[in-house]
């Protein structure tokens, strides 16, 4: 296994690795779908896969992937911000069956020094509180919890 820079090519694949990895764990696009339905005729998957399109529209050079034997099993994507010196992880998913091998320790690993080397002098990232292998993975890189944030969501419909 190898970390390697993205490609415009690798936007597809990484946008099945996010709905396949994040179909197992509860996300705010998958909690209005519950709740609401679908919205717009659009899906939770369909709203998740654009989070792939905003983060290689803001930082495409900041995106990772775990490839092994030529193809991509994970991925990293982060943000800079330059005028606060605050960097962000958005997404990091690994597929299930390649889960265990460290390969999220790596990406995590580049992504803080990839972060670092852009002149960074913090990292955040978010996970959600129902997300403990997220929360217990995520402290044991020095990350602290700094807030809790509800989320919530209404129709905006005339009924």
């Amino acid at each position: 296994m190898i970390i390697r820079p993205y490609c415009q090519s690798d936007c597809d694949i990484l946008k099945d690795i996010t709905v396949r990895c994040f179909n197992s764990v509860s996300s705010i696009d998958h909690n209005i779908e519950r709740l609401f339905g679908l919205v717009d005729g659009k899906n939770w998957e369909w709203r998740k896969k654009q989070h792939i399109d905003d983060d290689i529209a803001a930082h495409p050079t900041g995106i990772f992937i775990a490839d092994s034997e030529g193809s991509p099993i994970g991925y990293v994507t982060t943000r800079v911000n330059h005028e606060t010196g605050i960097g962000s992880i958005p997404n990091l998913a690994v597929l299930p069956e390649f889960r265990k091998n460290s390969i999220g320790q790596a990406l995590i690993r580049k992504a803080i020094g990839h972060l670092r080397a852009q002149g960074m002098k913090l990292v955040r990232i978010e996970t959600l509180d129902t997300n403990t292998v997220g929360k217990n993975f995520y402290t044991s890189y020095g990350f602290k919890e700094v807030a809790m944030q509800i989320h919530y969501a209404a129709p905006l419909d005339d009924t």
